[in-house]
């Protein structure tokens, strides 16, 4: 039997690419041609990060189409980028898919697209070309229950028909899930209030779309989300994905390869490791702040301030500072990071691949969520995994008021920090759940079995 071609679509974010990235590699190695697609400028960042000039990544083929948007246009405004590639994308992936189908090897044929279920649009195109179809979903299976029962939610009266909530307080979707406050759900957190119809829109037209899918596989653990599971249970949790060291998972930017060697000259359990993601800003005065209380602690940290956070006075200051403690650098590989015993625990913006990493390598979290489904996520680690503890955040209105106002001080972030390393019950907590995502991706793991389900499926193998 020839081998299958699939084509991997994710939603175009750094958080979204890493994780199908994983995925890819573990297709390829299991026998699965994959041509990833990325958009222009995404393709662009990803190839001007790589050391090497490796155009497979390990295997796979890298592709791209455009967004829509022109060079130079912001992709960190989540509304527009969302606004620009509904209207251009897809047209533009049913050319690609035509172009790679008209090979006339048969065996060079796209069989399946594996597109993110944010880009569940994608599905119909693919359908109309002939290609089976499965989803993947980046986020917490929670996050994926929470969007798909939007009309429930709208026809309880926790949303208006707009998406905005109805009432003050937390809401759960169901007994077992993570409590949620109503003002945090994850389209009225992506930006701007301007920008929040564009974003619910696609949700609701990729909750449209996503039954077109045969199958859908998370980057979860069935014994952490039970109850979102037991809600969804066609949804396979494959996680926490994970892939060698040597194998590119489409970063962004450039890793500082200096990390292992400052991390091997550390104390174990000794460093604050400190890093909010892809997309999360911060003005200069809360950078400023955050490094005197990283200072405060006394204790060696590494802090990434991702290329564009700071401008280059602040970053030259944030370094002078740093030293001869702490170290800042551009980009990590986190995996590596966490999973290394001279790191003590990890202050992040709890996006989900961060969360799965710091599940994997059993690391406390000190939660500080930036927008989006991050509020979700921190409220399972803290208020139901019991594995981290939140950073008192100042109200939004107090964020927005004068300058030097809903700034989190420099001595609550020392504060909570020695807080969270003096709390040993919550590091056997993260312990004891390395363990448990260990066992699912180990052999007759949950995690393993559903894979194997779903590799299966893609190889037209027989179970």
């Amino acid at each position: 039997m020839a081998a299958p071609r699939v084509l991997v679509l994710p939603y175009p974010a750094q958080g979204h690419v890493t994780p199908m990235m994983e995925l890819s590699h573990c297709l390829v190695e299991h026998g699965v041609k994959v041509t990833f697609v990325n958009t222009e400028a995404n393709h662009g960042l990803i190839l001007g990060a790589l050391a090497t000039g490796d155009s497979e990544f390990g295997g796979v083929d890298m592709v791209s189409i455009p967004d829509g948007l022109g060079c130079g246009e912001d992709r960190k405004d989540l509304a527009r980028l969302t606004d620009s590639f509904s209207k251009f994308m897809p047209a533009e992936l049913e050319k690609l898919i035509a172009s790679i189908n008209a090979d006339e090897q048969e065996r060079e044929k796209a069989s399946w697209l594996i597109a993110d279920v944010n880009m569940a649009w994608a599905f119909p195109v693919a359908k109309k070309h002939g290609l089976r179809t499965a989803g993947f979903c980046p986020s917490s299976a929670a996050m994926f229950a929470m969007r798909i029962k939007i009309p429930e939610m709208i026809s309880d009266g926790v949303l208006d028909e707009r998406g905005w909530p109805k009432r003050r307080g937390t809401f759960r979707l169901a007994p077992a899930m993570p409590a949620i406050d109503t003002s945090e759900f994850s389209w009225n957190r992506a930006g701007d209030a301007k920008g929040q119809p564009i974003i619910f829109q696609l949700i609701l037209q990729n909750n449209a779309a996503t039954h077109l899918a045969e199958t859908i596989v998370c980057n979860s653990v069935q014994e952490l989300e039970p109850g979102a599971f037991a809600l969804f249970p066609g949804v396979l949790p494959v996680g926490p994905l994970s892939v060698s060291s040597d194998k590119p998972v489409g970063g962004f930017w450039a890793e500082d390869a200096s990390c292992a060697a400052w991390l091997d000259a550390q104390p174990d359990s000794s460093v604050v490791y400190v890093a909010f993601g892809s997309l999360a800003a911060y003005d200069a005065a809360q950078l400023v702040e955050l490094a005197e209380g990283l200072l405060l602690t006394s204790r060696p940290f590494l802090w990434v301030v991702r290329p564009g956070l700071a401008g280059e006075h602040l970053l030259e200051q944030l370094r002078r500072r740093a030293a001869p403690r702490g170290r800042v650098v551009s980009w990590c590989p986190q995996q590596s990071v966490l999973a290394h015993p001279a790191v003590a625990c990890f202050l992040t913006h709890c996006g989900w691949n961060s969360t799965m990493e710091a599940v994997r390598s059993g690391v406390p979290l000190l939660c500080w969520p930036y927008f989006t489904d991050q509020f979700l996520n921190q409220s399972y680690i803290c208020d139901v995994w019991g594995t981290g503890l939140k950073v008192p955040l100042p109200p939004a209105a107090a964020a927005a008021a004068a300058h030097g106002a809903g700034l989190v001080g420099r001595d609550v972030v020392r504060d909570k920090i020695e807080e969270l390393l003096r709390d040993n019950e919550t590091k056997a907590r993260a312990l004891a759940l390395r363990d448990l995502a260990g066992r699912a991706v180990g052999d007759g793991g949950s995690s393993r079995q559903n894979l194997r389900r779903f590799l299966d499926l893609v190889r037209g193998v027989k179970s």
